[in-house]
């Protein structure tokens, strides 16, 4: 292989700023999304990210695309959340910090709702990704806990995670006072009682 074969063969790293652009335009659309929807117009995110309106299409040339970006990143967060929180609490502490990180992810996916359930076959892959990164998390917790005697070992977290996201949609102006109240009771139940 020629060495400019070479220099093609190997991807190029993208600049930092590149990188500082796409997360601002990534929580841009986040919070547009949590707010108005997923058709918020493009040039709303790239005013509230700070960007042109051709750093979005440059990178995310499809709606779809900039919704999935998005989704994804939520849910590695949420994932990433559980994993730490193991590392640094009892696991049923973990368990009930983990599930208000969860609901606060169920409450920006709203915005989410009308394109994942559009039929669009952009978004299929989406609940499989969801509860495929999730799932392994969570189940860290739960066995941790399981193992220690502190969480019944007969729940999944497949379960779990299906269970709260029906818990936690509250109607509007609720302020998350129902599911809170709900999450603790479904909690109550997994926690083993010295």
């Amino acid at each position: 292989m020629t060495a400019p074969a070479q220099e093609a063969a190997v991807p190029r790293r993208k600049r930092a700023d590149a990188v500082r652009n796409t997360e601002t335009v990534l929580e841009a659309a986040k919070a547009m999304f949590a707010e108005v929807g997923v058709d918020a117009p493009m040039r709303d995110i790239a005013a509230r990210a700070g960007v042109g309106v051709g750093t979005i299409y440059r990178n995310y040339p499809q709606r779809s695309d900039l919704i999935i970006a998005v989704f994804r990143r939520e849910v590695d967060a949420t994932a990433a959340e559980a994993e730490r929180l193991l590392g640094e609490y009892p696991p049923p502490e973990a368990l009930r910090m983990w599930t208000a990180s969860f609901a606060r992810f169920v409450a920006t996916k709203r915005g989410f709702a009308s394109a994942l359930h559009s039929g669009d076959p952009a978004y299929q892959p989406l609940p499989g990704y969801f509860v495929g990164t999730l799932a392994p998390k969570v189940q860290d917790i739960l066995d941790a806990g399981a193992e220690a005697g502190s969480i019944r070992p007969d729940v999944s977290a497949d379960d779990l995670i299906h269970a709260l996201s029906r818990l936690v949609h509250d109607p509007p102006g609720a302020a998350g006072v129902q599911s809170t109240r709900m999450t603790d009771v479904l909690l109550d139940g997994l926690l083993v009682k010295p």
